[in-house]
């Protein structure tokens, strides 16, 4: 690992697709334009780990050097979760400026935000106190073009840098698949559901077996003030999440009945 040079930002840069996917060497190559980049990245796939971490085994790390952009390459056995809670720890030489992950293949709007393991990271990060962005492509192609996004990545990620975050959130940013960005919007959550989630396949010995699929359903595709309208017309989302998940509505009546002495 080269000298640390502390007048120089420096970012940490993640995923869960593993450290060979197209949307993480894109992304860690824009980061260049505003600090020092350092990758850890899972050593494969994996979607869909949300926050979990791996408590139960050894969990390896694989420093694979810099490459000619003065990236440094670190391969984690593990989760996206223990990939930050590794970096933080024994990979980084000081706490970066910035957490970012993604690009992620595949969107995390709406409720996929609790599956997701490129905003698991982005969680994990924003628990340490550190400034985190999630960054998220609506295709699941290998092909993807992520060039039409550069300008929003970077214009986000400066404007975190430079302005910080409130305590105890982080931005969710995703991107329609086109060749031209509408534009781009502050969004929340839309409601929804998947559904029809397991495809049955025949196992030759008899045995049962399902694929894990699903239809996402829209609860309220009229709003217009959601990420997943954002999406599908042609706009980047850009949605701030908050780690307390307490429902403070709930709280006052819950309270009337339930509170004792």
């Amino acid at each position: 690992m080269k000298q640390d040079n502390d007048s120089e930002k420096l970012i940490l840069v993640v995923n869960d697709d593993g450290c060979q996917a197209r949307g993480i060497r894109h992304l860690a190559r824009l980061m260049t334009r505003l600090g020092r980049v350092v990758v850890v990245a899972p050593s494969g796939a994996r979607s869909g780990a949300g926050c979990s971490i791996t408590p139960t085994q050894a969990v390896h790390l694989m420093r694979l050097g810099m490459d000619a952009e003065g990236i440094e390459w670190v391969s984690c056995g593990g989760t996206p979760v223990d990939c930050v809670k590794l970096a933080l720890e024994h990979v980084c030489p000081r706490l970066p400026d910035l957490v970012v992950s993604g690009i992620n293949h595949g969107d995390n709007s709406s409720i996929c935000i609790h599956y997701s393991g490129t905003m698991g990271a982005v969680l994990e990060a924003t628990m340490k106190g550190l400034p985190a962005i999630g960054y998220s492509l609506r295709t699941f192609s290998q092909q993807c073009n992520f060039l039409p996004f550069d300008q929003v990545v970077l214009q986000v990620a400066s404007h975190v840098l430079d302005e910080g975050l409130p305590q105890d959130v982080c931005l969710n940013v995703n991107f329609p698949e086109v060749e031209r960005l509408q534009g781009a919007r502050v969004t929340r959550m839309c409601r929804g559901c998947w559904s029809g989630e397991w495809a049955p396949a025949h196992h030759p010995r008899g045995a049962e077996y399902y694929w894990l699929t699903g239809r996402f359903d829209n609860l309220e595709p009229e709003a217009v003030d959601t990420d997943n309208w954002a999406l599908d017309h042609g706009y980047a989302s850009i949605t701030p999440i908050q780690l307390d998940m307490t429902a403070y509505r709930a709280m006052e009546a819950l309270a009337d009945r339930l509170t004792t002495d």
